[in-house]
């Protein structure tokens, strides 16, 4: 097999010290010589990252965290914003594959959409890192993430605490995303012994926030009310507790996202929302620089101390590496978001 044109399979090693993760990936027209000319050129390291959209708070700080290390790194990078849009994604894949990009950076609007772009590009040798959601069907030679399963895990068994009451509901994220079915598996996992029930799970397409507040008004108004409410994010949560300000503020219902956004950081310290989960996204999104850089580069990947498991992908087995998440509430908020520096005291508590 000619390593200039093909991307060597990826495989994990362990020794008793240090844990690699190497990757063999060479392009046909990566960094290479002029033999033609008296001076040598050279070659700028590009990195193409395809963001499904940058509506989303918690997607703007990824980006801007990446591309910094990236720069630090001698590398440039070429943002590709989707706009909520399946087409204009695969579109924007293609016209970094014409840029001749040495990785990419996947963080898909649909995870099972992608296929032909991503295998088109894979045909040429690009390495392609799938970020947050995980491509499905196509040759994909990293995964990384925060653990989802260990978000509805301390979903559950945290809002067990909060409340004593057995009617639960999930208004969750877009159905496609597969977060949401992971997060689901981790909330089945706490909550199977128990005698809570998740009585209705609504699915807020493409992530459009109206939806998730036009449901909450529809609850409110067909008095069904439940003890609590599982949200897919943070956005989500902001959403329900605007409908119930409206239309309801005398219940209390019971709520948690997760991302740590600002305005979920202050409806905690407010009594509004009673947790949420914290994403470790500057550790993400630094090391899926590094990643990205490493790979271009043909150099081998530390994999650092989180947890690494393959996980299919209708495709093959894909190698992943899961970053693990934070339970954040207003008695450990200072401590987690604030020292941090993930936001300020004055951001928080400015009400």
């Amino acid at each position: 097999m000619n390593l200039k044109c093909k991307l060597k399979k990826c495989s994990v090693f362990f020794t008793l010290i240090f844990s690699l993760l190497i990757f063999s990936c060479k392009k046909n027209n990566g960094n290479q010589q002029n033999t033609n000319s008296k001076s040598v050129q050279v070659h700028k390291l590009t990195i193409g990252f395809s963001i499904d959209t940058l509506a989303i708070e918690r997607w703007q700080r990824d980006l801007d965290i990446f591309i910094n290390k990236v720069r630090e790194m001698g590398g440039e990078v070429i943002v590709q914003n989707a706009g909520n849009s399946v087409e204009e994604q695969n579109r924007q894949l293609m016209y970094l594959l014409e840029r001749n990009c040495d990785a990419i950076v996947v963080l898909p609007k649909d995870a099972s959409t992608l296929t032909e772009s991503v295998q088109k590009i894979r045909a040429k040798g690009i390495p392609i890192i799938s970020y947050d959601r995980l491509v499905l069907n196509a040759d994909v030679n990293l995964y990384l993430t925060i653990d989802s399963e260990t978000v509805g895990e301390y979903m559950a068994s945290e809002m067990l605490r909060f409340t004593t009451g057995k009617n639960w509901y999930c208004i969750l994220g877009a159905e496609e995303d597969y977060n949401m079915t992971l997060i689901q598996q981790g909330l089945d996992r706490i909550l199977r012994n128990t005698d809570v029930s998740i009585n209705h799970i609504f699915y807020t397409e493409g992530w459009n926030y109206d939806l998730s507040y036009q449901e909450m008004v529809r609850i409110i108004k067909e008095d069904k009310i439940p003890d609590a409410i599982i949200c897919g994010n943070d956005a989500v949560a902001a959403s329900i507790i605007q409908a119930l300000d409206l239309y309801a503020p005398e219940e209390k219902v019971h709520i948690c996202g997760q991302d740590a956004d600002i305005a979920a950081c202050q409806y905690i310290v407010q009594g509004k929302q009673d947790f949420t989960i914290y994403k470790p996204i500057i550790s993400l999104a630094e090391y899926a620089a590094e990643c990205a850089v490493h790979l271009a580069r043909n150099e081998a990947i530390e994999v650092k101390n989180y947890k690494i498991r393959s996980i299919n992908n209708g495709f093959d087995d894909v190698s992943s590496i899961w970053l693990q998440p934070v339970y954040v509430d207003k008695y450990n908020i200072d401590k987690i978001i604030i020292e941090s520096g993930f936001h300020s005291a004055s951001s928080i508590y400015k009400n």
